[in-house]
């Protein structure tokens, strides 16, 4: 059995680790694991930058890895606790972002401001507890190559963005979005797909509703 899998299966043990390496009550690290602990363990890109507004809750537990020539802009937020954060190559994360693991975003992707992703969900069947200390799940978001994110979007756990994708701004994402996509609303949907064929972005066609014989 592996050091980490002794923490794990101990939770005296964890709950001390866990102290040691976190502020109480906070989801940041102390400032001891962000100077000796995570420049070892995460990864950046050459050229990478991260603006030194951005509040980086990386734990040394879980991945982070930042692609060659991306930034990420002041005031975003990034949480490693509940899984990793992998950010690609020439990757604009804007201003005041939220990304909070497990979520893996590609190459040569636009995130425009004030956007969320959030790969966790709380419980809250237990009526005896309350929301805030029931367990949490979670299922990893994918951002794949070349998508574009408008402002203030909401993106849940579990979604796939597809390939050269739009997501309108202030659209609420729970579904996948298929590649070369543009969808929009609460919740969105299809706006306009690209026909490969026709080499142009189209309306997805209605569908015809059937009219009652008579």
């Amino acid at each position: 059995m592996s050091v980490a899998d002794k923490i794990k299966n101990n939770p005296r043990l964890k709950e001390l680790v866990l102290w040691l390496l976190l502020v109480p009550r906070e989801a940041r690290p102390r400032l001891w694991v962000k100077w000796f602990i995570n420049p070892f363990k995460h990864k950046y890109g050459r050229r990478s930058l991260v603006r030194w507004r951005t509040r980086m809750d990386v734990v040394p537990f879980n991945a982070f890895s930042l692609g060659p020539d991306s930034v990420i802009e002041d005031y975003a937020t990034v949480n490693n606790g509940m899984g990793a954060v992998h950010i690609g190559a020439r990757t604009f994360v804007g201003i005041a972002n939220v990304l909070i693991g497990p979520l893996r975003i590609g190459n040569d992707v636009i995130i425009a401001q004030n956007v969320v992703f959030s790969g966790l969900n709380h419980g809250y069947d237990d009526l005896s507890m309350p929301i805030k200390d029931q367990p949490c799940t979670t299922a990893e978001i994918v951002v794949e190559d070349e998508a574009w994110i408008g402002a203030n979007a909401v993106v849940t756990a579990g979604v796939r963005i597809g390939k050269h994708s739009v997501v309108a701004g202030g659209s609420v994402v729970t579904k996948d979005v298929p590649p070369y996509s543009v969808v929009g609303g609460n919740p969105a949907r299809i706006l306009k797909q690209y026909n490969e064929e026709a080499q142009a972005w189209e309306r997805p066609q209605k569908h015809s509703i059937a009219q009652p014989s008579v």
